[in-house]
């Protein structure tokens, strides 16, 4: 174990906030899992003076933020639309650091191109006079629609992520406190509900809804609130971190480390010991085994109460209650590298299929694999060329599919099959001679997200977002029963996406350091 730095150049705190911090030195925490939301409190525990352990199964930091290198070709999994980076900034500023000096952020332009299948193109950004021409040039009537809905993104934001974003719900009457301005924004309508609201053209309802996808969510069935993210993007753009997303996790790590914090790699949790209504060890598959103060879980929730804590009846009891909720599809991925540069095709395009509702329907309520789709495109080479050897580009090319809940399937036979369909469809509708130019390929699908994630049904974000598995009736990100044992990530408040579980491992390290003083 590294040794815990000398204080920063900060300004000196308070005598009693430096008391406070001293008197946690004694304490030792565990995080298990190395994905976003379990690094950045890692960061925030070690930052306050708690010694602190990081355990990660795989062999690479990161969770769903994992990284392949083939062929020269670097392929991230994701997640790769960053937003509001001040909330990852922060983490370093606790210590007074600078994120800066780890990893830079390159700002993303447009964020995103939507294509329709008549050959129809929007570029989504926040540069004002050139988003309302692309509004104009499809719906110019709509315009003033949008400004309503610019100021309902702007009062949700405020509501949803500024005030209620990184608190912790532990009890019904934090949910009643927030009712009113839940009430007050139709909480209970979806997003595509309130865009339409405002919006007629079909295309736009499209353009201004579709972002719920990116956390797991129906825009038909997820509350009003996650509206949200439109403003988010707006005042905080899209980023890309230089090298890929796993460049930025490689520099949390290495802030954590820098601060005296212990990770352990490929030793995967097998048990949360417990005595009584608290936690007391935690195990691994080696053998290790050590004692903490507090264990919190970065990991998957039904593979954390099910198995990691199945010899306790709080994780038998749990476990029960989470199979009765209702889970986020999973996604199939499909990563490529080709010959040549193709500066046409923005960083994220997003090509929609001849339906929306209906494609909907059938992955999230009929779970079945439908014959159409649409892509989320991943094309970072044309913002960091180091991404592929020179003269090529790396892509993957991202669809939603049910959950293997509702839809069982061979994937390693079905597998294939997907791979080639969604490769002619981007050949059609962006590169002719696609096939030619593949230098190397892959898949990854539903049930590598249960088998390298411990996924529940190969969910890709956990709990699916809807307004009565939101906030208190989301998993609480501290246990109810085991009063030393914790929760971060995509299946906590506020849920998924890199703002959600950084803002989640803000309101459970809040309750953390104030029950180890």
């Amino acid at each position: 174990m590294s040794t815990r730095p000398p204080p920063p150049s900060v300004d000196i705190p308070e005598a009693a906030e430096l008391q406070a911090k001293f008197a946690l030195l004694d304490k030792r925490a565990c995080v298990i899992g190395a994905g976003f939301g379990g690094l950045a409190l890692a960061i925030r525990l070690q930052s306050a003076g708690v010694e602190t352990t990081l355990v990660e199964a795989r062999d690479k930091p990161g969770g769903r933020a994992y990284v392949w290198e083939k062929q020269g070709f670097t392929f991230d999994a994701g997640p790769t639309v960053i937003t509001d980076p001040d909330c990852l900034r922060e983490l370093w500023a606790l210590s007074g650091h600078h994120m800066a000096d780890d990893i830079e952020l390159v700002p993303v332009h447009p964020f995103y191109r939507l294509n329709w299948p008549d050959g129809t193109n929007f570029d989504y950004s926040n540069d004002d006079t050139a988003l309302r021409a692309e509004i104009a040039r499809i719906s110019p009537e709509d315009i003033a629609g949008y400004e309503d809905f610019l100021r309902y993104a702007e009062g949700v934001w405020m509501e949803g992520y500024v005030k209620l974003g990184q608190v912790p719900f532990l009890d019904f009457a934090a949910m009643i406190k927030a009712a009113p301005a839940l009430a007050k924004y139709q909480a209970w309508r979806s997003v595509y509900s309130i865009v339409s609201k405002y919006i007629r053209s079909e295309k736009l309802r499209e353009a201004f809804s579709f972002h719920t996808l990116l956390v797991g969510g129906n825009p038909m069935t997820t509350s009003s609130i996650y509206a949200l993210i439109h403003k988010l993007e707006r005042d905080g753009g899209v980023w890309w971190a230089r090298g890929g997303t796993n460049r930025l996790v490689a520099a949390m790590v290495r802030h954590f480390e820098r601060l005296g914090g212990t990770v352990r790699l490929g030793d995967p949790v097998t048990r949360i010991h417990t005595i009584g209504t608290q936690a007391s060890e935690v195990e691994t598959r080696s053998g290790w085994r050590e004692r903490f103060s507090a264990v919190a879980s970065n990991a998957d929730l039904m593979h954390t109460y099910r198995d990691l804590l199945g010899g306790d009846l709080r994780g038998r009891k749990e476990a029960r209650a989470l199979a009765r909720k209702r889970w986020s599809p999973s996604l199939f991925v499909v990563h490529f590298g080709i010959e040549g540069a193709w500066p046409g095709i923005p960083h994220h395009s997003i090509l929609f299929g001849p339906r929306y509702e209906g494609l909907l329907k059938d992955i999230y309520d009929y779970g079945v694999l439908p014959s159409d789709f649409s892509i989320y495109l991943h094309h970072p080479t044309v913002t960091d060329p180091t991404m592929a050897p020179a003269g090529h580009s790396t892509f993957y090319a991202l669809v939603p599919v049910a959950h293997m809940g509702k839809l069982a399937l061979d994937w390693e036979q079905v597998g294939p099959v997907l791979e080639k369909r969604v490769l002619d469809e981007v050949a059609r509708r962006l590169i002719p001679d696609l096939h030619e130019r593949i230098v190397t390929k892959f898949h990854y699908a539903p049930r590598d997200f249960a088998l390298d994630l411990n996924a529940y049904v190969g969910s890709a974000f956990s709990l699916e977002p809807i307004l009565t598995q939101s906030a208190f009736f989301r998993a609480h990100n501290r246990d109810d029963v085991i009063k030393n044992l914790y929760l971060v990530g995509a299946g906590t408040h506020p849920g998924a996406g890199i703002p959600g579980v950084v803002g989640s491992a803000k309101a459970t390290a809040k309750l953390m350091l104030e029950d180890l003083k």
